[in-house]
């Protein structure tokens, strides 16, 4: 692929195209790769994947994205190579799919594609209210229903503030910022993006910036979302819906996203599960789930960079599929698996 940016579109220019193409893309097989594009957004990596000879599947949670993607695609729909559902990824269960509100009908896949975060679209309406602009509302739902940030701010309690300033936004005066929260509330409920601003502005000081509410605007966000959450219990799921051989790949853009990635995919390729002490294994061995693809983080070139600036935090990680079943021992296999 000599030109990734033939991808962009005026709704979200999809990131790492090339090295998604290179982990998820047919690679002179015979057969033809299904992939799942489990955040389908404005249809990038799966133009990218149908042009390549893969037959894509895609779910958003976002009806307008769903709806943008599909137009995008509409040759790929005529010709049944590509499907779009209005789903959010955590709802693939694993096989076989029981649970009410699953995924129907979702199958298993020779790659899945998880690219994370906000798309340029969501991020540039202001209606959406995800970003930190003047006058826009505290909304940054993904979706239409659910939470939103002026709910989470006007009625989470102080601990469960703190902890999502702290944890997800790196926070260093985390308590302090939910007591100015708090306090702020009790007067007039917050409703836009100046105030949030304000109370930011009140525990940081006047000079405050770009950086502090970015960073703080998005804590706000992952907690609304649940994205923590949600991926945690969506990686294992997705994990057994890939065929053997199968990869998974997933684009992060924030240090928690990131980490819980990367602790998953090393667990799951770990042979021996007994406890470190223990003088001899009675696992079984041999049980790892796979292998990891990626051993340090793949992340954005230069060039890419430079026409596209969110490109900067996105990192992808990729974890392959054993080719053969776990090995016999029945206690061991409960164990990898979760059971």
């Amino acid at each position: 692929m000599s030109d990734p940016t033939r991808f962009d579109s005026p709704y979200h220019n999809p990131v790492l195209v090339r090295e998604v193409l290179a982990l998820l893309a047919p690679q002179g097989s015979a057969n033809v790769p299904r992939v799942l594009d489990g955040t389908l957004g404005g249809g990038g990596h799966s133009e990218a994947l149908l042009e390549a000879g893969a037959i894509v599947e895609g779910l958003d949670q976002d009806p307008r994205a769903l709806a943008q993607a599909s137009h995008r695609l509409e040759r790929f729909i005529a010709s049944g190579r590509f499907t779009a559902t209005l789903q959010n990824f955590a709802n693939v269960r694993p096989a076989p799919a029981a649970a009410e509100g699953a995924v129907p009908d979702v199958g298993t896949f020779d790659g899945i594609l998880l690219d994370l975060g906000v798309s340029s679209h969501q991020f540039d309406d202001q209606a959406r209210g995800f970003s930190f602009r003047e006058g826009a509302p505290l909304d940054m739902r993904m979706g239409d229903s659910g939470m939103t940030a002026a709910d989470f701010l006007n009625k989470t309690d102080e601990d469960e503030l703190a902890a999502a300033f702290r944890d997800y936004g790196d926070e260093r005066k985390a308590n302090r910022l939910a007591r100015e929260v708090i306090h702020r509330r009790q007067s007039r409920p917050f409703a836009t993006s100046d105030d949030l601003v304000g109370a930011i502005r009140a525990v940081h000081g006047p000079r405050s910036g770009a950086p502090e509410f970015a960073r703080l605007f998005q804590a706000v966000r992952i907690a609304v979302n649940d994205e923590l959450g949600r991926l945690g219990r969506a990686l294992p799921a997705l994990r057994d819906r890939l065929t053997p051989s199968g990869v998974i790949a997933v684009i992060t853009y924030h240090s928690g996203e990131d980490r819980l990635v990367k602790h998953a995919f090393r667990e799951w390729s770990v042979s021996c599960i007994c406890p470190p002490r223990q003088p001899m294994c009675t696992c079984g061995g041999d049980n790892a789930l796979g292998e990891v693809v990626t051993r340090k983080a793949i992340v954005a070139a230069a060039d890419e960079i430079l026409r596209n600036s969110r490109a900067r935090s996105a990192k992808l990680r990729a974890w392959r599929r054993r080719q053969t079943p776990l090995g016999r021992h029945p206690a061991a296999q409960a164990r990898r698996l979760g059971a």
